[in-house]
């Protein structure tokens, strides 16, 4: 059986919403490319993390690095990014991240950029 997530951040409730973003479709965790580490969004990563961000390059997009907080499926990078919403449990995500997709992945990727 798979290890439980853990997701850092401020104030993360169980499908990891943050003090930043806690609307109901913000319910993806992001493994950031420069610590492993998972956090609901760029500002809980600046908020507690003692280095710079860095953005995912492209070739590296099959890794598992995008978290449902509802179902806890790990998805790819490539399928988070052709998705609207989580493809195990169908929960919806918020369509207002893509325009932060450039801080976490190469914009190559991302299908909006």
């Amino acid at each position: 059986m798979n290890e439980p997530v853990r997701v850092r951040g401020a104030a993360v409730d169980d499908e990891t919403r943050c003090v930043h973003y806690r609307g109901p479709l913000d319910i993806v965790a992001i493994r950031f490319h420069c610590c492993d580490e998972f956090y609901p969004c760029f500002r809980c990563h600046a908020d507690a993390a003692d280095h710079a961000a860095s953005a995912w390059p492209r070739e590296r997009f099959d890794d598992r690095a995008v978290l449902c907080g509802v179902c806890r499926t790990t998805l790819t990078i490539t399928a988070y990014l052709a998705a609207d919403g989580c493809p195990s449990c169908a929960a919806p995500f918020n369509p207002g991240c893509r325009f932060h997709h450039d801080l976490y992945f190469e914009a190559a990727g991302c299908r909006w950029g």
